[in-house]
């Protein structure tokens, strides 16, 4: 596995300390014989995830495949959309999910402060996740990581003529010929758009606006135009959609911006009021396991924090790729005016 930049410990760091008090996590849990045997009178766990839904679908065959008698019940959604659907659902003292995980890491740095999540850790986040990935109070950790990339459909644009940057999106030769994601639904877009906007400035977004974009709402739907051909090139998007896309020989390719490609980090954590609460333990500890994450970046190409996965041969370094990070707790106080401004551009 590749070593984890130091600038997203800086935003993690930030994001732990903004929970409602500080308090010592609570000793690590490994998943024993009277966990599981518990797990499996409960018989089934509930998890909203914003993973693609193949790649969340291959994660549950797997764990159903290890625990036989527990079920994963998989309710895949865009991050805004699980945001408020755990909201909605709280409020109401609504108590159906077991496990989530989003793109937006500022969902738990609210869910946190509401005192909605368990303090839990995982034997290997505890062993192998460094400080900056994972909360402090253990209430939750970086499941996944990856990266929102422009990419092109390489049976209409070839390599000379690609963009090479965000910038290069701008230029009226691709006015109507890209599609993008929506930040009102994803919350990797939320990321992606909170990166730019602090490294382009918001007449970034205002020129793109220009461009007759295919607005699209989830991360996952750019890269799923992209290999239709409804559109050559994807201002941003999964990476880990793409990588998977080109491996089983679709016509894409990815494009690391040269002005900057945004990281997004994906965080996990059990409901305080997790209906199934053996379940749900035995499977947030199998979300961190060496299993879980080679399966992810095998098959969903997504970036892990474990330090014994392995990624595919011909898979660009994170060393070689300028990454942009965002605070979540900076994020969070902009957020509803980010969406606003973005509306102004893009629509809603």
């Amino acid at each position: 596995m590749r070593a984890f930049p130091v600038v997203v410990a800086a935003l993690s760091i930030t994001a732990c300390l903004t929970g409602a008090g500080m308090a010592a996590p609570p000793a690590p849990y490994s998943v024993t014989p009277d966990l599981v045997d518990a797990a499996v009178k409960e018989g089934t766990v509930v998890w909203y995830t914003s993973t693609d839904v193949a790649v969340s679908e291959k994660l549950s065959a797997l764990f159903e495949a290890k625990y036989p008698g527990i079920k994963v019940q998989v309710e895949r959604a865009g991050a805004e959309r699980i945001f408020q659907r755990i909201n909605q659902e709280y409020d109401s003292k609504i108590h159906a999910v077991d496990v989530i995980e989003t793109s937006d890491a500022v969902n738990f740095v609210v869910f946190k402060r509401q005192g909605w999540l368990l303090p839990a850790v995982p034997e290997d986040v505890a062993k192998y996740w460094p400080a900056e990935a994972k909360d402090a109070d253990g209430q939750y950790a970086a499941y996944r990581a990856h990266l929102s990339i422009i990419a092109y459909n390489t049976k209409y644009v070839t390599a000379a003529d690609a963009p090479k940057s965000h910038a290069d999106l701008l230029d009226s030769k691709w006015k109507g010929m890209i599609v993008k994601g929506h930040p009102g639904y994803s919350g990797t877009i939320v990321t992606d758009t909170y990166a730019l906007s602090q490294a382009l400035g918001w007449g970034y977004f205002e020129k793109l606006g220009q461009q007759k974009i295919m607005q699209v709402q989830s991360s996952t739907e750019p890269p799923k135009k992209l290999a239709l051909g409804e559109r050559p090139v994807m201002a941003d998007g999964n990476e880990y959609n793409i990588l998977t896309m080109k491996e089983s020989g679709t016509p894409v390719e990815p494009v690391y911006a040269t002005d900057g490609v945004p990281v997004v980090i994906g965080n996990a954590a059990i409901l305080k009021d997790a209906p199934h609460p053996a379940a749900a333990k035995v499977f947030y500890g199998f979300m961190f396991s060496r299993e879980a994450q080679q399966a992810n970046s095998d098959v969903g190409g997504l970036r892990s924090f474990h330090p014994e996965v392995k990624e595919k041969a011909g898979r660009v370094p994170l060393s070689q790729i300028k990454l942009l990070y965002s605070d979540p707790v900076k994020l969070e106080a902009v957020i509803d005016d980010l969406k606003k401004k973005y509306e102004e551009y893009f629509g809603t």
